[in-house]
């Protein structure tokens, strides 16, 4: 950073800039006509408007090119995962999380306490959110790429525990019901996704997994209490804990992540609000 010093406007040279040239050799006044005569015509340097320019074009572009390199992004110091969960936190509703920015509109973004949930719009949530993670596991364990392959048994996944849920629902004389357009387009989204998009896939793979990890089991708990006489389902239960599996994850992620562009992290974190958007239509479904 370049510093100026101030320069008091009281200094005559300033008032009066025809001054400039000759000040400082008549204040001396050489005995030598000549030494005078040379003195006068090595302080008339020409001051153009273009070469002053110039260097303040240079000082500029320097000066900008060292904020370019200088730049960071909201979470950047502390790895990708914590700018995607800075993105995805702006997007909550200020009920939902502190750092939230959205304003409630949908009734799934209203708190919890003011749902009215069914049975029945609690088994169409349950099913769809089964066929999304169906999807992103299936494609995960048959992924030959080297980043869907870094996010093999994680401990994460959740179809299985949703089988045993439906399961246990059918055991209590309800039928379950076949996936509905919410899950089925969030599906076939996610499998367009992972053949020509990874760093958009990624970011959805982020947002299932750890939105379900913090909001999602807080909502199992509430709607459990109010429709399920506070029946704990294996879709909210995980083997081994939580928060080191979280942290592993998060690490798989980080180093995948290294080896994108800024333009490429860019477009990642630029996909959050469509999985927010697939997530909501499915959340959705537990009020219908």
């Amino acid at each position: 950073m370049a510093y100026t010093a101030p320069i008091s406007p009281s200094l005559s040279i300033f008032k009066n800039p025809q001054l400039t040239r000759f000040q400082f050799a008549f204040s001396f006044s050489p005995p030598n006509p000549l030494l005078s005569r040379l003195t006068i015509q090595n302080l008339r340097i020409p001051m153009t408007k273009t070469s002053s320019s110039s260097s303040s074009a240079v000082v500029i572009a320097a000066t900008t090119a060292a904020e370019k390199q200088k730049k960071r992004y909201p979470g950047e110091s502390k790895g990708f995962v914590e700018e995607m969960r800075f993105v995805a936190m702006k997007l909550h509703t200020k009920e939902q999380a502190k750092e939230g920015e959205k304003e409630t509109k949908s009734p799934e973004e209203r708190p919890v306490a003011k749902w009215e949930p069914t049975v029945d719009g609690y088994l169409r949530f349950l099913v769809d959110s089964k066929l999304v993670y169906d999807t992103l596991e299936g494609i995960i364990n048959e992924a030959t790429s080297p980043t869907y392959a870094e996010f093999k048994n994680t401990g994460l996944e959740r179809a299985e525990k949703l089988a045993i849920d439906l399961k246990w629902f059918e055991e209590q004389g309800y039928e379950i019901p076949e996936p509905t357009a919410p899950g089925k387009t969030y599906a076939q989204y996610l499998k367009e996704l992972a053949e020509k998009d990874p760093q958009a896939f990624i970011c959805h793979f982020y947002n299932i997994y750890f939105a379900h990890s913090a909001g999602g089991r807080m909502i199992g708990r509430k709607v459990a209490e109010m429709i399920l006489d506070k029946k704990e389902l294996d879709f909210y239960k995980w083997d081994g804990e939580l928060s080191q599996l979280l942290q592993n994850v998060r690490e798989k992620l980080n180093k995948v992540a290294e080896e994108w562009t800024r333009e490429e992290k860019n477009h990642c974190l630029e996909e959050t609000e469509k999985s927010f958007k697939y997530s909501g239509e499915i959340l959705r479904l537990i009020l219908s």
